[in-house]
Parts: C-alpha cells; sequence; structure tokens
C-alpha cells in the first residue's frame, strides 16, 4: 500500500511528493513489530533503490512468511533522485544535514519532519546510502561510539563486510540517522558501492542481511540466509591515502584487496607531462575504499585502509 507523507506544491503545475510503500501481513496481528528502510536522501546515491525494488519483490512471493510491518522508502529526496542531483535542487541544502527539520520550516525542513514523525514508532530503520561519484566502498555498516553499544548487536547481522565505528566527535547531530537514535528508533547507517551506479552483488548482500534480521526479530518466518562475520573497526585503526598534487589516479589493486605497506595500489599520472608518481598503501591491511573518479586534486581523497591489526580482530 502506498502512503503519502509529504505534499508541496511547485511551479508550473508540479508537486514535490515523498512517499512510502507498506507491506503488512496477510493476517495482521496486534502490537506488530515494524522496521523501516529508507534510502535516496542523496539523489546521486542509487544503490538502494535495487534493494527496496529487490526487498519488496521477495516479500510479496511469499506473503505468509511475513509477520511484521515493513516501511520502504524509496526517495526521501525526490527532486534529488529525479535530477541525480545529491542535494535538493534549488535550495544548495543537503538533506542529510536538516534533521528533525520543522513543521514551520521550508519545503526541505518541513519534508524532513514529516520524514521523522513517520518513521517515529519502529524498532529499527536501515538508512541505505551509497558513496558518491568519486570513491567506490564496500558494504559496510557505520555507527557512533555514542551508539554503538545498542546497534552492534543488529549491525553484525546485516551481512556487511565490516562495521566502522566512528568517534562521536565526527557524528553530525543533524543526519536522519543521529535523530532516529536519539529518538529511540535503533538505526543503521549502511554504505556501499558507488555514486550514479546500481552495483547488484552489493544491493544482494545486503538484503541477506536485512532478512537474516528480519527473522532475528521474528518479522520473517522463512529461512534466514548465513551472513558472514564482520570487522569491526576504529577511526584509530583506518589509514588514509590522499593525493599529494593534481593528476590522473590509474589503479594497480582492486576493491577489498589485502595490501602491505608501502605496496604501491596506483600512479597518479601527468597526461601533459607525460611524468607519474607512486601511491603507496600506508599501512598492511585491507583496501575498503578506492578512487573510482580519475581525476585528483590535491588533497582529495583516494583510498583508505583497514590495518591489518584491526582486520584480524
Amino acid at each position: 500500500m502506498i502512503q503519502q507523507l509529504v505534499s508541496v506544491n511547485l511551479p508550473v503545475d508540479e508537486e514535490m511528493r515523498v512517499q512510502k510503500m507498506r507491506i503488512m501481513p496477510a493476517h495482521p496481528a496486534q502490537n506488530l513489530k515494524r522496521i523501516s528502510i529508507v534510502t535516496g536522501t542523496h539523489g546521486d546515491e542509487l544503490e538502494g533503490q535495487y534493494v527496496c525494488y529487490e526487498l519488496q519483490r521477495r516479500l510479496r512471493e511469499r506473503p505468509e512468511l511475513l509477520n511484521g510491518i515493513v516501511d520502504i522508502y524509496p526517495a526521501l529526496n525526490p527532486l534529488g533522485v529525479d535530477s541525480i542531483t545529491r542535494g535538493v535542487p534549488g535550495f544548495d541544502l543537503d538533506m542529510n544535514r536538516i534533521f528533525p527539520g520543522s513543521e514551520d520550516g521550508a519545503m526541505a525542513e518541513f519534508a524532513a519532519a514529516r520524514i521523522v514523525q513517520d518513521i517515529q514508532g519502529s524498532e529499527l530503520c536501515i538508512d541505505v546510502h551509497a558513496s558518491n561519484i568519486f570513491l567506490r566502498e564496500v558494504p559496510q555498516v557505520r555507527v557512533s561510539e555514542q551508539t554503538a553499544s545498542n546497534l552492534l548487536p543488529y549491525a553484525v547481522q546485516l551481512n556487511c563486510d565490516f562495521i566502522w565505528v566512528h568517534a562521536s566527535a565526527t557524528v553530525l547531530e543533524s543526519t536522519l540517522a543521529h535523530t532516529l537514535n536519539m529518538l529511540g528508533v535503533h538505526t543503521l547507517v549502511v554504505e556501499m558501492g558507488v555514486g550514479m551506479r546500481i552495483t547488484r552483488a552489493y544491493g544482494d548482500q545486503l538484503l541477506d542481511g536485512i532478512f537474516h534480521l528480519l527473522h532475528s526479530e521474528g518479522i520473517w518466518l522463512g529461512e534466514s540466509p548465513e551472513v558472514r562475520k564482520p570487522i569491526v573497526s576504529t577511526d584509530g585503526k583506518v589509514g588514509f591515502v590522499n593525493a599529494e598534487t593534481l593528476g590522473m589516479f590509474v589503479p594497480r589493486v582492486t576493491h577489498w584487496q589485502d595490501v602491505r605497506r608501502d605496496q604501491v595500489i596506483g600512479d597518479l599520472i601527468n597526461p601533459l607531462t607525460g611524468e607519474g608518481v607512486e601511491v603507496k598503501s600506508p599501512c598492511d591491511g585491507v583496501l575498503f575504499t578506492l578512487r573510482e573518479y580519475p581525476l585528483v586534486y590535491e588533497g582529495s581523497l583516494i583510498a583508505r585502509v583497514l590495518s591489518r591489526e584491526e582486520a584480524q580482530t
């Protein structure tokens, strides 16, 4: 059942609508658990669109096995998704920096407030993001130190490769995830893939994790997929590789590959002068972020390496 959360009139007889799909059990009982799957906060992050589609398809194949409410929000920023724009078009605004929003605010703030109101009451929320167009990320769950004790039991079930626990000081209080966690909705942020693309293998990997979590919460009565054991990482165990100069980055390694300290992971080349410099790993570990868009400027992020010491824990 499609439900409309937000409707705002736009110029030229157009309308901005935020909608969700609610999937109910064939024979609803009282006090059903509810889980919310949200994506499309950033309009150039499309990995979650496949997850929303495939989740609905699988649930509808065996409706008799559903024992809870599944709410699916495929586009929290529909104008951004329509135009493949990261923020809210016309406002130069990152929607994930305005939560919890305001009923009396401008269009984006009003939409944010209505979204938060609607998701409240869910036991769990999974906020699916992609990377930007510049970087590719392996499927990962990101949580803050402040919420880690509550969220890690859920995060380890999502079939992601690792869980990145961020220092509380780096958490933005204006994000949807932070807002919902402070309101008592256990909210997990998943990041995977690359901007403006859909990586089917990553989506299927996360879907197995979602069904595993649904099963453990009693929302799905079907089989529970096996999930991988993730690595749990902290900020202090991640090595960053940034460009030292302008150029084109040409990788020599693949994503989620073991690398050694000072191993060459790629070359930063200058097509005009024919010169180039080698880009090396800062530590022994696993390459979990890798530059997808070749052009870099001084300081641009090229890669992140999860240290081997952390990866073996």
